[in-house]
């Protein structure tokens, strides 16, 4: 039961991160492709979480700490310096 578990997970896992880096090659502008590779980052930790958790293991756990990190840092970085759009 677990196997399929995990073979249902993983097949969500790569979908979504298929799809994040089809946003990332065809995005129209550069918010969309910034806010795809966030998707891609956050999918990424969440696999390898996943896999922590069916192998009852924490080796991974640093791979996730800096993962975690470049993503707020990359996350504040675009918010920082791109460009402000007004409404009006």
């Amino acid at each position: 039961m677990l196997q399929i578990v995990a073979v249902v997970a993983s097949a969500m896992f790569a979908v979504g991160a298929l799809c994040a880096v089809y946003r990332i090659v065809v995005g129209p502008s550069v918010l969309d492709r910034v806010i795809a590779s966030d998707v891609l980052v956050a999918t990424i930790i969440c696999a390898l979480g996943a896999e922590m958790a069916l192998n009852r293991h924490t080796d991974t756990l640093p791979v996730l700490l800096v993962l975690a990190l470049f993503a707020v840092l990359g996350s504040l970085s675009v918010a920082r310096f791109l460009p402000a759009r007004d409404s009006a």
